[in-house]
């Protein structure tokens, strides 16, 4: 084509020419169109040519929905087929030569980067919460455009040259490690998928430890498997090189993905599908959270700096599903030693993130899981600033969990006139809105508000608590016709306390049962170790001791293990306990009860309780 020709000509005459050769039969596969806009189609002018294109497939459309004899309709059918085929092919061009441009610009980054920033620059390219994530060809290519970019700087080829390692090992390593990404579920039962469980028995740990070729990824499986501490294997490993880091990066990354993807489509079970997946992405926040706190004791701050880039990067992927949890269960699915101190590290990366809404809702979860720790304070500051980022947002849901974590945390801190605020601004905007998890969450939070400010009041008029009743009733019922398990497990359990409260132990042991079997299929320990430790409550008030002994270990225990100061509660009923009746006999009553606490706690967490009850004393004297 002449070069005076103009652009809409040229394309013109460039999808006639395609079309025509279509239809006398020389062009057999879609690669042939492919190749002739790749040589035709001029960089920086692709908007014309899709103009150019739209106008005739709007025009070959027009012909085949007004053709009236058979033949022309046949024709126009076939003229139409031929330009589908291009359009097919353009939308392939646009997608390769954005991929090369992402590619170009993400090797630029990390070529412009400081020494000490090119780690940094190469996992924010890696990000899957791009528009368009990389997949592996993608990597493929830009791990190779990077070891070429290393071999014209030479000033810098060496760090570069081992960044483009990482990414080519950890692909080779993930092509291990895919086949065996869920053969471990079935291995040990589907009805015990999770990635909690003894040492060495449960999840996937093992057994990818045993299939990585990578050094570091299988140390890190090992350390998950046997409950070890990540930070302390990071600490011990902080001379890593940067490209170990991409290396397990991307594995770890692959694992994540694979194993939402297959969780999120167990349609058989929608809810164990909601729990598996959204224990999944807080398993590897945790993983990447205790990694960079190892790395920051080590003083590899480009390491640790990776890790919290990484962590803030699984919490934003996460808190744009549907399932994300605003009310409950970060704890679900996890146990083991080198979770307990993870939230102190999981809100560093905030520092790093603008006002967004993904933010506000990872503040929310830090929050209640701070609250659940007992650190009220700290607890109140993420649920202010979170509100104030969903409301600017325009996150109503969020905005109205975070009115009704506020109240919580008010009750806890015996603030209960700001606690009743903060439940009927909650209520009243779920009532408005039509958010009816909010609405039971605002009901529950509101009558348990009520009766402790009632209690605290010293008021006895029946009425009160009647009314402060009603309200935990109307939650409780809500949220069974919502069939929403962890609310059901806060209105029953807020229903249980406050009978508790009011010395009514029978009708809390019924509540409290409900409350603790919604949260044991919640996967919430912490309702379930509270449940207990004011089970063990209301049986102590009832004078079945046994009971007491028993739900009272295990609240301690369960709270304990998720760092929650509230075990000192059940803690301190025991202590009582062993004083009135002597350590001998209370031993005969706890030896007495082995079976029912190993079934829930194991053998290892019933002989930690002796050690747990002198923890308590000791911090008495």
């Amino acid at each position: 084509m002449s070069d005076s020709t103009s652009l809409p000509d040229r394309y013109n005459a460039l999808i006639e020419k395609i079309v025509e050769k279509t239809l006398k039969g020389k062009i057999r596969s879609k690669e042939q169109v492919y190749r002739s806009i790749v040589q035709e189609v001029a960089q920086g002018t692709g908007e014309i040519f899709e103009r150019c294109l739209d106008d005739r497939l709007r025009a070959a459309q027009h012909r085949v929905d007004a053709g009236a004899d058979e033949l022309k309709r046949a024709k126009a059918n076939r003229i139409l087929k031929a330009l589908r085929t291009i359009e097919q092919s353009w939308e392939r061009w646009q997608e390769e030569n954005q991929a090369k441009r992402s590619r170009g610009l993400f090797v630029n980054q990390v070529l412009s980067a400081e020494p000490d920033r090119q780690l940094f620059a190469l996992l924010r390219s890696l990000d899957p919460n791009q528009p368009q994530a990389q997949g592996i060809q993608q990597l493929q290519e830009f791990a190779k455009a990077l070891a070429a970019a290393a071999r014209e700087n030479s000033d810098r080829e060496q760090s570069i040259a081992e960044l483009a390692a990482g990414i080519e090992g950890g692909l080779e390593s993930w092509q291990r490690l895919e086949p065996y990404l869920t053969t471990w579920m079935y291995d040990q039962g589907r009805s015990q998928i999770g990635f909690e469980g003894m040492p060495g028995q449960r999840g996937p740990w093992m057994l990818w430890a045993k299939q990585a070729n990578a050094a570091f990824a299988q140390a890190l499986f090992e350390a998950i498997a046997l409950n070890q501490s990540i930070a302390e294997l990071a600490r011990d490993r902080g001379n890593l090189e940067p490209g170990g880091l991409v290396e397990l990066a991307l594995i770890l990354q692959f694992l994540q993905r694979g194993l939402v993807a297959w969780f999120d489509k167990l349609v058989y079970n929608a809810k164990a599908s909601t729990k598996l997946s959204s224990s999944t992405f807080l398993t590897f926040a945790v993983i990447w959270s205790g990694l960079a706190n190892g790395f920051n004791q080590a003083q590899s701050q480009q390491l640790a700096d990776g890790c919290f880039q990484i962590t803030l990067q699984i919490l934003r992927a996460f808190s744009q599903r549907e399932y994300f949890p605003l009310y409950g269960g970060i704890f679900a699915s996890f146990t083991g030693e080198y979770l307990r101190n993870t939230l102190d590290y999981l809100d560093e990366p905030l520092t790093r993130l603008e006002g967004t809404q993904e933010k506000a809702r990872i503040l929310t979860m830090l929050g209640y899981s701070l609250r659940a720790r007992g650190e009220y304070d700290r607890s109140l500051t993420f649920h202010e600033q979170a509100l104030e980022i969903a409301r600017e947002a325009g996150d109503r849901s969020c905005e109205i969990a975070n009115l009704n974590h506020l109240s919580r945390t008010s009750v806890a801190r015996k603030n209960y006139s700001q606690a009743i605020s903060y439940s009927q601004r909650a209520l009243i905007l779920s009532r408005e809105s039509g958010d009816t998890r909010g609405q039971a969450n605002a009901l529950a939070n509101f009558g348990y508000s009520e009766v402790f400010q009632a209690r605290e009041g010293e008021r006895l008029e029946p009425e009160v608590y009647e009314r402060a009743m009603d309200y935990l009733q109307q939650g409780l019922q809500l949220s069974e016709k919502l069939s929403d398990r962890q609310s059901q497990a806060l209105c029953s359990s807020s229903l249980g306390i406050a009978c508790v409260v009011l010395d009514k132990p029978q009708e809390a042991l019924q509540y409290l049962a409900q409350g603790l079997e919604a949260a044991q299929f919640a996967g919430d320990f912490y309702l379930q170790g509270i449940n207990y430790a004011y089970i063990s409550q209301a049986y102590y008030s009832v004078s079945i001791i046994q009971k007491t002994v028993s739900t009272g270990c295990l609240g301690m225990y369960i709270l304990e293990q998720i760092g929650s100061s509230e075990w000192r509660q059940p803690a301190g009923l025991l202590t009582i306990l062993q004083g009135q009746w002597g350590t001998d006999a209370f031993d005969i009553a706890l030896e007495q009860q082995r079976q029912d606490i190993i079934a829930v706690i194991g053998v290892d967490g019933y002989d930690y309780i002796r050690e747990l009850l002198e923890k308590y004393k000791r911090s008495l004297r």
